[in-house]
């Protein structure tokens, strides 16, 4: 059983991985980067809990949730990543690392 967890986040549009401009982004859809992620972490004993949404509340959300019960976050914010401060805040008042990815 794993004994730590990793919230996994994906920004706005990443639904559309795999279909949405594959020559720019590539043939792998969200599902398999997912199960790729989840498959490290098994191997590392760490549970992944991942949420993709095109909302910016619903992430901020699902930030603040993770404050005392995820040991770190993944998050790829997609569009957010350029004026989001209230995604910037929040993970701020997360208490683990924080590991942003593009």
């Amino acid at each position: 059983m794993a004994s730590r967890r990793i919230l996994l986040l994906n920004g706005p549009n990443l639904n559309l991985l795999g279909a949405r401009e594959p020559a720019i982004y590539g043939s792998a859809t969200l599902a398999d980067h997912v199960a790729n992620v989840e498959a490290a972490c098994a191997g590392l004993g760490w549970a992944v809990q991942h949420l993709q949404s095109n909302s910016e509340a619903e992430l901020v959300g699902a930030i603040h949730a993770a404050r005392g019960s995820a040991d770190g976050i993944i998050i790829n914010p997609g569009a957010f990543t350029h004026y989001s401060w209230a995604i910037h805040d929040a993970l701020a008042a997360f208490d683990g690392p924080v590991i942003e990815v593009h």
